[in-house]
């Protein structure tokens, strides 16, 4: 019974590792954070050039993360040279700070089995390919909202999208993330079981583009 009810907890939990292969994953995972929930909760404390007035960030560039169909690679052994720089400099208008992006680039990119500027350059491609509604930086104050309205904004301006594909995450009461399943290809694609998992509160707070 023990050893049963072991393996059932191994299936139920994210499988995840450190120092695996880059290039081995199956799909992406294009994280998109809502700027004033991260500036609300930690970067206002940091202050964060990413949280100053007037740089008016809604959803930036969290990450482009390799994915395996249940679970995650991260912090992959690569032979490819370390990004510049200048490389992750280039990235902040979209991720906030150079300092996200070569956290991203260290813990997932490597995973990707790309060059640095190759990865930046996808991300990037991702990022744009995705519409962002104008609907939620358009709010202009606080407001609050089901979690499932986020995703449904999205679903309407994003033709190819589908619920399975996409899902929205939470943190202390508010709208933290999407999250966007794309193939190596970047087309949209279902998600993964552990990926999947939405937001469900009905009164998820969302602070206005500042």
């Amino acid at each position: 019974m023990k050893r049963l009810f072991a393996a059932l907890l191994l299936l139920a939990t994210p499988c995840f590792a450190d120092g695996e292969a880059a290039g081995e994953f199956d799909y992406y995972v294009l994280s998109l954070s809502w700027s004033p929930t991260w500036c609300a909760l930690e970067g206002d404390d940091r202050q964060s050039p990413q949280c100053d007035e007037g740089r008016e960030l809604g959803f930036v560039l969290h990450g482009l993360w390799p994915q395996y169909e249940r679970g995650w690679p991260s912090y992959c052994q690569s032979s490819r040279r370390e990004a510049t720089r200048g490389e992750t400099r280039a990235m902040a208008d979209i991720m906030g700070t150079s300092g996200s992006a070569w956290h991203q680039w260290k813990k997932h990119g490597r995973c990707s089995g790309l060059a640095a500027d190759d990865y930046f350059d996808l991300a990037r491609l991702a990022y744009d390919q995705v519409t962002r509604p104008a609907v939620l930086r358009d709010l202009g104050r606080e407001v609050t909202l089901p979690a499932a309205v986020v995703e449904e904004a999205f679903l309407e301006v994003n033709e190819g999208l589908d619920a399975d594909g996409i899902t929205v995450t939470c943190r202390a009461g508010r709208v933290q993330e999407v999250r966007i399943c794309l193939t190596r290809a970047l087309e949209p694609r279902r998600c993964g079981a552990d990926v999947i998992r939405d937001c469900t509160l009905g009164d998820a707070l969302l602070s206005p583009v500042r």
